[in-house]
């Protein structure tokens, strides 16, 4: 399975990574500290190509995940079939929640730190 982390956070990051290898879900994962530099990378894969899973990061710097969200709007329809989006965030604020609905290629919101229950049900 290919996985893109976007996360500024390294610690995050590295937790993520590990719970992903505990569950077995580790194939081929993919870490982007920048989500500007994801969505490049995104944008040169090609079809066959894409992750099967991605969990963005709400509160990064320069581009957070909500304006990744917006650049990837464009390509959603080619991301859709092959690959599920999560929101993985520490926020627990109800209204990230709610305007997820204007986002209707992502598959969900995990909260922050992913939890083997979480795997199970992404990676199914």
């Amino acid at each position: 399975m290919k996985i893109y982390i976007i996360d500024d956070d390294h610690l995050s990051t590295f937790l993520t990574m590990n719970m992903l290898s505990l569950e077995d879900a580790t194939h081929d994962i993919s870490t982007f500290l920048i989500a500007a530099d994801a969505l490049e990378a995104l944008q040169e894969v090609h079809e066959d190509n894409v992750p099967e899973l991605m969990f963005v990061d709400l509160n990064m710097p320069v581009m957070d995940g909500w304006d990744f969200l917006n650049a990837l709007a464009p390509m959603a329809h080619r991301l859709r079939e092959r690959c599920s989006i999560y929101v993985l965030t520490s926020s627990l604020d109800v209204s990230d929640t709610l305007r997820l609905k204007d986002y209707p290629f992502v598959a969900g919101l995990i909260q922050k730190p992913i939890r083997s229950e979480d795997i199970h049900i992404v990676a199914c």
